[in-house]
């Protein structure tokens, strides 16, 4: 009859330095692998990292080649080279600036405030693009807006004078001028209204001395027809004029004269 026991696990049958030199290479695979992983992050961050430094690179000398370019009142061409800037750096704040001058130069004030806009979102601290969207508003009509603009670029940097004495002050007269035109406009239908309403006096048609006139002026139209004045030339030329009444008309021999009123 057959026995049975236990079988024997296979790792029994490993002796004990074999089982550590199995360990051993176990860990330093696993060193290698995190060793691999490692390399791998790094070489990406340095790829992104070297990219970045192209990016920008190539961006600054787009910049610089739209500088050039802006000098020579090359304008559109000057445009061209900062949007591929953007492209390359959308964050910059200082070629949304350059734009909005070059835009400005071109009287294309609606895309010179957006643009000026963009500068002032990516860089809020920057005083430069404050004073070019004050300046690109106040060409657009809005005063009041570019006078804030003027005056935040002034609290970055107080001790700009051409911002205080020429920007600032500029936008202040204008607005004073604006105001004063508002308030004529309105005064002027007013006094429109006044004249208009002194033109047609207030008369009291049942006074004594309306009614009085209106006697004086009945009597002298009674007066003129009662009477009729006619005048008469006779054959010869002779003139006469005779006053006809009512109650005694004068009728000269027609054969003789020729009747003219």
């Amino acid at each position: 009859m057959a026995s049975f026991g236990w079988k024997r696990k296979i790792g029994e049958k490993v002796s004990k330095a074999t089982s550590q030199q199995f360990e051993a290479e176990a860990a330093d695979d696993k060193d290698l692998a995190n060793d691999d992983d490692g390399n791998w992050v790094h070489a990406t961050k340095r790829r992104k990292e070297i990219l970045l430094e192209d990016c920008v690179k190539k961006s600054k000398e787009l910049k610089d080649e739209g500088a050039n370019l802006a000098e020579n009142r090359r304008y559109r061409e000057a445009i061209q080279k900062w949007d591929e800037a953007l492209q390359l750096t959308p964050e910059d704040a200082t070629l949304y600036e350059m734009k909005s001058q070059v835009l400005m130069s071109l009287h294309e004030m609606f895309p010179a405030v957006h643009a000026a806009e963009m500068a002032v979102q990516r860089n809020p601290r920057s005083w430069d693009a404050w004073q070019t969207l004050g300046r690109a508003q106040l060409g657009l009509g809005e005063i009041a807006l570019a006078i804030r603009s003027f005056q935040v670029s002034l609290h970055i940097f107080p001790m700009n004078p051409e911002v205080w004495k020429e920007d600032l002050s500029w936008a202040r007269k204008l607005h004073e001028q604006q105001k004063a035109t508002k308030t004529e406009a309105v005064q002027a239908p007013a006094n429109t209204k006044e004249l208009a309403q002194e033109a047609i006096p207030d008369y009291d048609f049942e006074s004594d001395e309306i009614v009085a006139v209106c006697a004086a002026i009945a009597e002298k139209e009674k007066a003129l027809s009662a009477s009729k004045t006619v005048v008469i030339v006779s054959a010869s030329g002779t003139v006469e004029t005779v006053t006809e009444t009512e109650s005694c008309p004068t009728t000269p021999d027609e054969t003789l004269f020729i009747r003219a009123r």
